[in-house]
């Protein structure tokens, strides 16, 4: 996963203090790709973070499974960052905590404290429900 941000320092915290990001290169002033670059590790998966312009904001997100107990001292690290926290969106029982906030490029991150089979076994035994539109 590539993110492209203004500044590489600025998600250098935003990933150890958040994610507990861990860094495991940086291209300085060097450039083997298109940009400046820095490469970490968040839970086992590769994630690069990459020098340039910031993006729109959307609903396109990147979701990291949490647990319960970590998420209020995740929520207390992105507040510490001054980052923009959403609104939570409706939720169906069953489909357990998320916390939404873009980063300083409009980076839309979730911290979901659920599992994929938890939200699989509630939509194979439950319907959706109908969402009158005016």
């Amino acid at each position: 996963m590539t993110f492209v941000c203004k500044n590489l320092d600025r998600t250098t915290i935003l990933f150890k203090q958040v994610f507990q990001a861990e860094e495991i290169y940086s291209s300085g002033d060097e450039m083997f790709s298109i940009a400046k670059e820095k490469f970490f590790l968040i839970a086992g998966l590769w994630v690069v973070a990459m020098e340039g312009e910031s993006v729109h904001q959307t609903y396109n997100h990147i979701a990291f499974k949490v647990s319960e107990q970590d998420l209020p001292l995740m929520e207390a690290e992105v507040k510490k960052l001054g980052l923009t926290i959403l609104p939570g969106r409706p939720r169906v029982s069953g489909e357990a905590q998320s916390l939404y906030f873009y980063d300083e490029d409009n980076h839309l991150f979730e911290l979901h404290t659920g599992t994929l089979q938890e939200r699989l076994d509630y939509y194979a035994t439950h319907k959706p429900a109908m969402i009158n539109h005016v």
